[in-house]
């Protein structure tokens, strides 16, 4: 990291972001403006006309978009943020190469704000880092730290009518809390005061490759907060230095629950938290439903600990959480009792979370799932399938589309068919339907009161205006 420039000489020269509009880049773009760096950016999205609502809230917010044809690039003094992915072919980086401009990643950049704050909160894991990162970022908020928060996902608590995309806070300089990602290994770049590990299963990487690198991140951290009901998380707790533990079924976890208090609804739940270290007790309200929900909210609570506030002040902040974006986000439920929900699910752990919590409650599933990529998809096919099949009963429908696919050289050779075939072999019915609007015309077909209708998928803004247009066509 000493190869980079200082902050205060990042904040002094202009930013460009490739893909301004992306869940990582937009936050990262946010704070830099609010910090008062000059930022200005392109993306494919807003050359095509998609989302057209959330670009123009970032020209209102006084951030400068070009089209992704080089032209936004003008001076070797810019620093162009792009993903360590994006290909050399695109115009911007291509005119970036050509004037000699600093390139620096998503993850370099945010790796260089993280570790020169006062105190780096991490978020790592698998599934629910978006999730946890925002109920830390908001009981650190409620409770007056001021941090700055660097999340994935839109938090409702933070919007407003002149931020509608609130996936950042820009606070003070003593407390920057943010996920941090394993999928592309730049989780190696962080140093935390708090290392937070919700939970470690198959995704981008082998186990192999997340082990080791969950592994070295707990070692980098001065303080580890570990899922103790996660047997892969929990297996790296030598690799920690002081711990603080949290879990629903362990009951030598510090941070836990009462046996028999949870109180499980649709939308909202309840749960006595209990501090094993002094055996105080805790009435916990959490407008958001799930058992994954439940856990995390410990990880959040353990991770507020380990930051210095009590667990009864952390617990009574978790009562104001409004939840995220695209988190198990109730739509509407319209005069017939149908409930549509846009939900982020992409990966077989967080489908099997958002599908074992609508399972839990009366009514059939009607699951339409556009996978996030074609790469992604041959990674972790099988597994994806396996999920499906498992927590879908006889009644349920699902129901795939083509993977999200913004152009480029991926290969697509395989793709939501052969995952349909790998459902049916395992037992469960799915149905593919390869063009989005053959799939509503679909869901309005079939769709009968009690019904809850998911829409689940990553990596595409517009999954929420399609479930938004289905449930209006229903109401």
């Amino acid at each position: 990291m000493s190869d980079f420039p200082s902050p205060d000489e990042l904040f002094a020269r202009p930013f460009f972001f490739v893909g301004i509009g992306g869940s990582g880049m937009l936050p990262l773009a946010q704070i830099l403006k609010g910090r008062g760096a000059k930022v200005g950016g392109s993306d494919r999205s807003f050359d095509q006309g998609r989302t057209p609502d959330k670009f123009a809230a970032l020209e209102q917010q006084g951030f400068e978009l070009h089209p992704q044809d080089g032209s936004g690039i003008v001076s070797g003094d810019q620093i162009v943020v792009a993903s360590a992915a994006i290909e050399e072919s695109v115009p911007d980086i291509n005119r970036a190469t050509k004037l000699g401009c600093l390139r620096l990643t998503r993850a370099e950049l945010n790796s260089i704000l993280f570790n020169t704050s006062g105190a780096g909160v991490a978020v790592a894991g698998t599934s629910g880092k978006s999730t946890v990162t925002g109920m830390l970022g908001w009981i650190m908020q409620a409770t007056g730290r001021e941090p700055t928060i660097m999340n994935g996902a839109v938090m409702k608590n933070f919007v407003s009518p002149e931020r509608p995309y609130a996936s950042a806070v820009v606070g003070g300089q003593s407390l920057y809390i943010s996920e941090v990602d394993e999928s592309d290994g730049s989780i190696a770049l962080y140093r935390p005061a708090v290392g937070v590990l919700l939970n470690v299963s198959l995704d981008h990487k082998s186990m192999e490759e997340l082990r080791q690198l969950f592994g070295d991140y707990l070692s980098r951290s001065r303080i580890s907060v570990i899922n103790a009901d996660d047997e892969e998380a929990i297996a790296l707790l030598p690799h920690a230095q002081e711990v603080i533990t949290f879990g629903i079924e362990q009951q030598k976890a510090q941070i836990g629950v009462v046996p028999g208090s949870i109180a499980e609804g649709p939308i909202r739940q309840a749960a006595m938290i209990v501090d094993r270290h002094d055996s105080s007790k805790h009435a916990l309200r959490l407008n958001m439903p799930g058992r994954h929900n439940l856990a995390n909210a410990l990880a959040a609570i353990a991770g507020a600990v380990a930051s210095g506030i009590p667990v009864a002040t952390a617990v009574d902040a978790l009562a104001g959480f409004h939840g995220l974006a695209r988190r198990f986000d109730v739509v509407g439920t319209t005069a017939k009792g149908i409930t549509v929900i846009d939900d982020f699910g992409h990966n077989p752990e967080k489908c099997g979370a958002t599908l074992r919590t609508l399972r839990a409650h009366p009514g059939r599933v009607l699951a339409f799932f556009q996978p996030h990529g074609y790469g992604p998809l041959r990674q972790m096919g099988e597994e994806l399938a396996q999920t499906f099949a498992d927590e879908l009963s006889g009644d349920d429908v699902l129901m795939l589309s083509d993977p999200v696919y913004f152009g480029g050289t991926v290969d697509r050779s395989e793709g939501s068919e052969r995952i349909v075939s790998l459902v049916k072999s395992a037992g469960g019915q799915a149905e593919y339907i390869p063009d989005r609007s053959a799939v509503r015309v679909r869901l309005l077909e079939i769709a009968r009161p009690e019904d809850r209708i998911v829409v689940m998928g990553a990596r595409d803004d517009t999954l929420s205006e399609f479930a938004l247009s289905l449930f209006d066509s229903l109401s």
